[in-house]
């Protein structure tokens, strides 16, 4: 594992990274966005399934909820996987930045499971939110939260 991680530390993108403090900070704030984006997103969907925005029908705001959520979800992965390259060693000896990935890869098979649950699409057309999509919604909130907490956490174990 240590020779791939020198090697993405060597990356050529990995040390420009280091050495502009210009691209390091735009790249660190498209990540902020990213998740900005990603837990905004989820955040709003899973309290309308939860009950809350009870107004606004499900099948309005899922899918583009659900679109955006994956775009920043993309942005996010890849401006992380930027900011690894800087100090990839460092971050993978991290118990805050692994919590992390822990999480958001629970977070990614809890919106995988949703969407192969049939309550999903049923929801989604209007014939009302069963206990299994309210559960996921509730664990969805849950994971990324803490995915995002944890993040903030790497710092203070540097």
């Amino acid at each position: 594992m240590e020779p791939l991680l020198q090697t993405l530390e060597a990356w050529p993108v990995a040390a420009a990274l280091r050495r502009s403090e210009v691209l390091y900070l735009l790249v660190n704030a498209a990540h902020i966005l990213g998740i900005g984006l990603l837990i905004g997103a989820i955040a709003t969907l899973d309290l309308r399934v939860l009950g809350v925005f009870h107004h606004a029908p499900l099948s309005a705001l899922g899918p583009p909820l659900v679109r955006v959520a994956a775009a920043g979800l993309g942005l996010a992965l890849a401006t992380g996987s930027l900011l690894f390259s800087v100090r990839p060693a460092d971050y993978a000896a991290n118990p805050a930045f692994l919590t992390k990935l822990g999480l958001v890869l629970a977070g990614l098979l809890n919106v995988l499971a949703l969407h192969l649950n049939p309550g999903w699409g049923r929801a989604l057309t209007g014939e009302g939110i069963g206990m299994t999509v309210r559960l996921a919604a509730t664990l969805s909130l849950l994971v990324w939260v803490s995915a995002l907490l944890a993040g903030r956490w790497i710092a203070f174990l540097e």
